[in-house]
């Protein structure tokens, strides 16, 4: 049965998405953010805690399972898309396509599963919220930025749902694009991150995170950031050991390129804010013949999604494979070596390259032009990862042509980012009683 858009605003009002206040039993975000400790890394946990101290911004990035708890309370029309779970704006970005151009789309799916396309809106706008303030930039334009969110989300919605299915599925955001959305933005000119983005190849992976040892690259041992593991027999069997096994879970031509390569040298590697602590490795592979056209492997740990204690389990029963198939999923191009495997001690893990030509915004030193050009930016491509899983029409008629759901999702950006502010104090209230582990700052 096709669902009828404009029906469902009789049961979920467009304007109910702008409310907000916590549940009457609101878990306690600090304790939500130390049960996930259990099975982290114990020495990289401080780690996380100084990232998140850093700013709100920075709390909120860490903190998607609190808002997953908070989600769950929030009002949705019940039609299903799959979710980045994570869509803050500092999870979009650029990398390239298998032909080595450059694409603007979601780049984080650690907490992908299918779920109502709002709380993807919602995260985003939210954070353009949090970013904006956090720059100085004022509530009221803080909300105008996070209206545009809900403003370009719904008209590339409308211009999806009168496109073939297959039209859809083809659709990309490229530099092109990044360039137009812009503008005339002079302070925040897109060119120069893009022109970087280009550089980051293989090569400067490996000068970046090796160093030659007796005519050999290595990786660097900079701990606790990027660790070599000369002394660490088992998590040196467990890297190589994803890496061999998760060749299966690529098409045939690339287990055939991929078996050209031998694993030289492996190294834990502390990454982003949110993960800082899960297991993550980088494997540093040569060619048979060529020694220099490396490839650098990021092998990093997958659990089950925030989402999913509210959503129900993935149909899923590896997460590394959730992962990988929510991104094929969301994305027009995907890294030709993203795979899954499971290691020896049973941790489920999904592979894909490091720094291929990927690039990204610094929104925190963004001017207001700036921040919501990059902010239509993210809602357009979240709007065609939507479309590519769920029903465009139905979501497109839901949203109509007025602004009414633009202005409530501004109004729940800026409500929730007063909450943030509050759950943020709390953390640094924990910090300050001992009741959360540090690191030296700036780590």
């Amino acid at each position: 049965m096709t669902l009828d858009g404009k029906a469902l605003r009789r049961k979920t009002p467009r304007r109910s998405h702008g409310a907000w206040e916590p549940a009457p039993h609101r878990p306690d975000p600090v304790a939500v953010l130390r049960a996930a400790d259990a099975t982290r890394v114990p020495e990289l946990v401080g780690i996380r805690y100084e990232r998140m101290l850093a700013d709100p911004f920075a709390y909120y990035r860490g903190a998607a399972a609190m808002m997953a708890a908070d989600l769950a309370t929030t009002p949705d029309i019940g039609v299903t898309v799959q979710c980045c779970g994570d869509a803050h704006p500092a999870n979009f970005g650029l990398f390239a396509t298998p032909e080595r151009q450059l694409v603007f789309s979601v780049n984080d799916f650690d907490e992908t599963l299918p779920g109502p396309w709002e709380w993807d809106c919602k995260r985003l706008a939210a954070g353009v919220a949090i970013a904006g303030i956090g720059a100085n930039l004022g509530e009221t334009t803080s909300f105008a930025i996070a209206r545009a969110v809900g403003a370009e989300y719904r008209r590339r919605m409308s211009e999806y749902a009168s496109m073939s299915v297959l039209l859809v599925w083809y659709s990309t955001v490229d530099v092109r694009a990044v360039v137009s959305i812009f503008g005339p933005s002079v302070t925040d000119d897109p060119t120069p991150v893009i022109a970087r983005a280009r550089r980051h190849r293989n090569l400067h992976a490996l000068g970046k995170l090796t160093e030659v040892v007796d005519g050999r690259n290595l990786f660097r041992d900079l701990p606790p950031l990027l660790c070599r593991l000369d002394d660490d027999v088992a998590a040196h069997a467990e890297v190589e050991a994803v890496v061999k096994r998760y060749h299966v879970s690529l098409p045939d031509e690339r287990q055939r390129l991929l078996a050209r390569y031998d694993v030289m040298d492996v190294a834990r590697k502390v990454v982003g804010v949110g993960s800082v602590g899960t297991h993550c490795w980088v494997a540093l592979l040569e060619h048979e013949q060529r020694a220099t056209d490396p490839v650098v492997l990021q092998c990093k740990e997958a659990t089950a999604s925030v989402l999913e204690q509210y959503l129900g389990a993935s149909r899923f029963d590896h997460h590394g494979r959730r992962v990988v198939i929510g991104q094929r999923t969301m994305q027009a191009f995907s890294d030709i070596f993203l795979g899954w495997a499971t290691a020896p001690s049973g941790r489920q893990y999904y592979v894909r390259q490091l720094e291929d030509m990927k690039g990204s915004f610094d929104i925190l030193h963004m001017d207001a032009v700036g921040l919501e050009s990059y902010a239509r930016l993210c809602a357009w491509t979240l709007a065609r990862a939507h479309a590519r899983s769920g029903d465009p029409s139905v979501i497109a008629s839901y949203l109509g042509n007025s602004d009414v759901f633009d202005r409530a999702l501004a109004e729940f950006a800026l409500r929730y980012a007063a909450q943030n502010e509050k759950d943020y104090a709390a953390l640094q209230k924990a910090a300050k009683k001992g009741k959360v582990p540090l690191a030296a700052p700036g780590l």
